[in-house]
Order: C-alpha cells, then structure tokens, then sequence
C-alpha cells in the first residue's frame, strides 16, 4: 500500500503527465478546478467539510459528483450511473468519479493532511470481485497521496450482505484506506462484530439520531471498538445539540457547510454561535 508517500504534486505539468498516464479524459479549467467526461456527460467536485469536535477544527471534507449534459442541462448522479449500461461501464464511471475528486481536493486544499471522504457505487462493489481498492490505489501513488488520507464510505444497502461488507472492509483496509459504514438501526449486524473488521467511523444521521432514546450503548459500542462516530446529514440546531450531547466525534451538514464547488473550513465560534442561537430560542 502507499502509506507511505511523499510526492510532492505540482498542478500544471504533472497534470497533463496524468491525464497521459490514465485513460481518463480530463480537463483542467483556468480556476483550477478539474472535470471529466462520461458518454457526453461532464463531471465535476463539490465538497462539503467535515468537522472534528475532538480537535475543534475542519479534518476532511466528503465528495459528490456534479453534472451537465452537453453542457446544459444539469443531472442528478443517479442519472449519470444510469447511463452506465452494464457492470464495466459502471466501474469506469465509479472510479473516474474518484479521480475527479481526488485531483479536485489535493489541487485546491491547502493542508494535505486532510481526509477526502468518498462514495463508492454498490454496484461496484457487486461487480469487483476481489482486491478494492488497487486502482484507486494506484491512481492515488500516481499523484502523490497516501491512501490512509481517503475515507471509503460504503453504501447503506451494503449492511444487508453482511459477507459482502466483510469482504469489501477486508479489501479496502489491505490497501491502507479508512472505513466508514453507516449504522441503520437493528439490521446493522456489523454493529457487534470485534477487531479489525469493525469499520474506522460508522455514520448515523442527524433526523436518526433524535429518533433513537438510548444512544449511550451504540456510542458506547461504537467507541469501544475505536471507532469514530460521524453524525451527517445535520440540518439544524437542535440536531447540532444532539450530536454533540451524543458524543459524535465528526460532524457534517447543511447547517455547517453546503457541498459547494470549493474547499471551505468550519470554524468553531460557527458551531458555538448556531448553540446560542438555539438555546435563546428555546428561553423565548
């Protein structure tokens, strides 16, 4: 695995270096920001930060895919997967996706010890029997970044295979990259299991959270494996309260930053002020 790379990348060469080296067709525009192409299609990064309440400070951001078609008419991602006709089209896809958001986050982000929190396709994960991972792997050594600095975010749905979430924790974890699973109530079996298949961070959402009335055992189990808690998807203030009375160690929303098409930081007297705001509102 590449953990321990030290490439320093150099925007303008190495690019056109890359896109030699690669099959992908990419473009780099004047601000910066890199694009690919998909069956007319053009793809591009948002990015929306992530926040750390142990180290009070932004660590990492979460990718998504935005698209045009023919340069108009704006698609949804699921609507760009569904151009992929069968399984290799769909892996190409998937892993120009990950490229995009790579080139995309260490291009643009100040701190290269930030971690880059990316989807895969279920799809992919179905189709690529054995070894996740490899060519992200070497696309990653390509430009120079550790995979320990990329976060593989396994799809939900993937919890109702539980061998196949073993697998594909196996693999991904060979290759130096870290975990996050999501936890979706009593069918995350996963949830119990010990060592190293547990994954590095399991995600809950915000509207969840609140529903749940004992969160102390999952926070305490999630902990008890080391184990982070991610509390996403958080839309307001009194979702922020919770979390944060739940004991997430990352947090991720609307509230705190919209996935927009640059690489922004929370700041913490943000996350004290939207508090505030709560608890005056609460008291009137």
């Amino acid at each position: 695995m590449n953990t321990s790379t030290n490439k320093t990348f150099v925007v303008g060469n190495e690019f056109e270096l890359i896109k030699s080296a690669t099959d992908y067709s990419l473009n780099r525009a004047e601000n910066g920001w890199i694009s690919g192409y998909f069956y007319h299609c053009e793809l591009t990064s948002v990015f929306q930060p992530i926040f750390s309440t142990i180290e009070d400070k932004t660590i990492g951001h979460a990718a998504y895919i935005r698209s045009k078609s023919n340069g108009e008419t704006e698609l949804w991602p699921w609507q760009v997967f569904s151009r992929a006709s069968n399984d290799n089209q769909l892996v190409d896809l998937d892993r120009l996706c990950r490229a995009i958001h790579a080139l995309n986050y260490y291009f643009n982000n100040t701190s290269k010890l930030d971690n880059l929190f990316v989807e895969v396709h279920p799809r992919l994960l179905e189709s690529v029997k054995d070894d996740h991972g490899r060519a992200f792997e070497n696309f990653l050594d390509l430009i120079g970044v550790r995979t320990s600095r990329v976060v593989i975010e396994i799809p939900a749905i993937v919890n109702r295979n539980w061998k196949l979430l073993k697998h594909v924790i196996i693999n991904y974890r060979s290759h130096g990259y870290q975990i996050a699973a999501n936890y979706s109530g009593t069918g995350s079996d996963w949830m119990t299991e010990p060592g190293s298949l547990y994954p590095d961070i399991v995600r809950i959402e915000a509207g969840d959270l609140l529903r749940h009335e004992a969160l102390g055992p999952l926070v305490d189990t999630i902990h008890g494996h080391g184990a982070s808690l991610l509390v996403r998807d958080i839309e307001t203030s009194e979702q922020l309260i919770a979390a944060k009375q739940a004991g997430a160690d990352y947090l991720q929303g609307n509230l705190l930053g919209k996935p927009v098409y640059t690489i922004k930081i929370i700041e913490p007297h943000h996350l004290l002020k939207k508090q505030i705001q709560t608890k005056e509102f609460n008291r009137s």
